[in-house]
């Protein structure tokens, strides 16, 4: 799309050069349509000049834009039209302005208005007439059959999938292509192998780990029932001397009992005596 196409004090210009550029850098990748952008700006005659002006310095660049088609008996008269009438001049505006008994899209000047839809005025309905509701089918196929299937076969062969062999004969891309599905097949069969040696070895490796915590377990659990057996020795030991210890000090007793109460008869039958 081209901006203001006029200037105070200067003649109309064609395209720059960064606009060539990203057109041709774009053209293989969308479909191409010369618009001109506030065509208000100039008159009828300038404006003239100025889409022949244009369409001579996309040809001289070797720029394709997009025709429309003429193969379909339909509308191949409308389109012949039309491609005469590119690149479209248009006008475009967001406020409404009354214009006899209604409300319209328009550009309000000094010195009249500018309505965005009426053809007299610019080609923005000639533009939508044929974007929309005559060639967007055949748009829609463009984009596929052109665009996409060359965007597809350049990612193809970026991916090493070309339509030529090293002596440069022609060779099927379903060859290339099976070819390239065999390999990439018999490296993910490869590295399936490797990531399944690797987990047997993590698996082995986590089962040794295991077997040796298995074993200090086994080997702390003897250790603490070992020493569990001998406290409970000693213990029985420690009991044992107890209730010895307690029964001598029972006979103890009862014998210093006895001891006591024979002195006490003893002395008593002694006093009887005297």
């Amino acid at each position: 799309m081209w901006g203001d196409p006029s200037a105070a004090g200067r003649q109309v210009e064609g395209t720059e050069e960064v606009e060539c550029f990203l057109i041709l850098c774009n053209q293989n990748a969308v479909n191409i349509i010369p618009v001109i952008a506030k065509a208000d700006t100039i008159s009828k005659s300038e404006l003239h000049k100025f889409k022949i002006k244009i369409m001579s310095e996309l040809v001289s660049n070797g720029v394709q834009i997009y025709q429309f088609p003429l193969d379909d008996e339909t509308v191949a008269k409308v389109n012949t039209t039309m491609n005469g009438h590119l690149p479209f001049a248009v006008v475009g505006s967001t406020e409404e302005v009354s214009v006899g008994n209604k409300m319209v899209k328009a550009r309000q000047y000094p010195w009249g208005v500018v309505q965005v839809e009426n053809e007299n005025h610019c080609d923005f309905v000639k533009l939508r007439e044929m974007l929309i509701c005559v060639n967007m089918e055949d748009l829609r196929e463009q984009t596929h059959t052109r665009h996409y299937e060359l965007y597809r076969r350049c990612k193809l062969e970026e991916m090493g999938f070309k339509d030529t062999d090293p002596e440069c004969k022609p060779v099927s891309l379903q060859q290339t292509y099976e070819k390239r599905e065999d390999e990439m097949r018999q490296m993910f069969v490869q590295r399936v192998k490797e990531k399944e040696a690797e987990l047997k070895d993590a698996e082995r490796e986590l089962q040794g780990r295991f077997e040796q915590l298995k074993r200090l377990h086994a080997d702390e659990k003897a250790a603490l029932e070992e020493k569990k057996r001998l406290f409970e020795d000693d213990q029985s030991s420690f009991s044992k001397r107890r209730a010895a210890a307690q029964l001598l000090q029972a006979q103890s007793l009862t014998a210093n009992g006895k001891k006591d109460k024979d002195r006490k008869n003893t002395l008593h039958y002694d006093q009887c005596n005297q």
